[in-house]
């Protein structure tokens, strides 16, 4: 288990992360989730020990990282996959890895095979691919097969095919009873991904709850009907006390009701449909209208005569 607690971040007057208190427990994939400039790396630096909190606290299992006699037994990271040194091989770069914390060598070619790079051992990592690099990062987190893994932007250069094993990775280690927070700006994955969230913003929490909820919450779902007798139908739902909004296509966006309160309804009336489906908000959508007020840069679309024109919005 990671706990945060009061978890607080100052460089200069700016304030990167502000009182942070949270867990990210065992069990399951816990996302985390901010705008640009949230304090997300930071946050993730300050549990490896790598930013030193301006106060508060950050715990591993109970302990401070750098109590951690070998760090890597306890918790693998992959913050900067190029952080690897480019001139060793990849084999000997886990080598060094896996002797620094006194973890067996065998352990170095077990991790190369997971992460699909044995045929590629011996070639140094400088002429990898963003993928390749990314992979090997992977690697070097499950090196001391630790209880507790943390991951920024995991499947940065993976093509679908990778993006889709550390998907499952995450998953299996996560039904392992292991810790498993990651980070990652693409929504569409986390969603596919993630059981738990934790979303902060201008290094404030704003949300610690499961996926469903946080969705739920903050975002609307409807159910969208569409009929050839959209004026009957509009009738029947108001004598129902249901309020319709017409949408730019024409089909009837109602709030409240289920898919077989509708249909029912049309029955009885006698009312023919051609479309009835829930429309439920994606993570996506939820994200965006939580941290609407929180995101520190915006890019208002226009255009000047040297292309588009951004701004910064303190």
């Amino acid at each position: 288990m990671i706990e945060l607690e009061g978890l607080t971040k100052r460089f200069g007057s700016k304030t990167a992360v502000d009182h942070l208190s949270c867990q990210v427990r065992p069990g399951v994939v816990t996302g985390f989730l901010g705008p640009n400039g949230a304090g997300k790396s930071t946050t993730m630096r300050m549990v490896l020990g790598l930013d030193h909190p301006t106060s508060g606290s950050v715990r591993i299992d109970g302990r401070h990282y750098r109590e951690l006699d070998e760090p890597l037994k306890y918790i693998g990271a992959l913050l900067e996959a190029r952080g690897l040194h480019g001139g060793r091989t990849a084999y000997n770069n886990l080598l060094c890895l896996a002797q620094s914390n006194r973890i067996p060598e065998r352990r170095v070619s077990e991790v190369l095979d997971l992460v699909g790079l044995s045929a590629v051992a011996r070639k140094k990592p400088k002429g990898f691919s963003m993928g390749m690099g990314q992979r090997l990062g992977i690697a070097a987190a499950l090196l001391g097969d630790p209880q507790i893994l943390m991951f920024d932007e995991p499947v940065n250069g993976l093509d679908p095919e990778g993006i889709h094993w550390i998907r499952n990775l995450m998953k299996a280690l996560a039904a392992e009873g292991r810790t498993i927070f990651v980070s990652s700006h693409l929504m569409s994955e986390m969603a596919l991904t993630a059981d738990h969230l934790i979303v902060i913003g201008q290094g404030k929490l704003l949300a610690d709850t499961s996926m469903a909820d946080f969705i739920h919450d903050n975002s609307r779902s409807y159910v969208r009907v569409r009929s050839p007798q959209r004026e009957e139908l509009r009738d029947a739902l108001h004598a129902a006390g249901r309020t319709a909004v017409e949408a730019a296509d024409g089909t009837l966006e109602v709030d409240g009701a289920t898919t077989e309160e509708l249909g029912e309804l049309a029955a009885r009336r006698g009312i023919t449909l051609h479309e009835l489906s829930a429309q439920r908000a994606s993570l996506e959508e939820a994200f965006m209208r939580m941290t609407a007020t929180t995101v520190e840069y915006h890019a208002h679309g226009t255009s000047g005569p040297s292309g588009p024109q951004w701004s910064k919005e303190v």
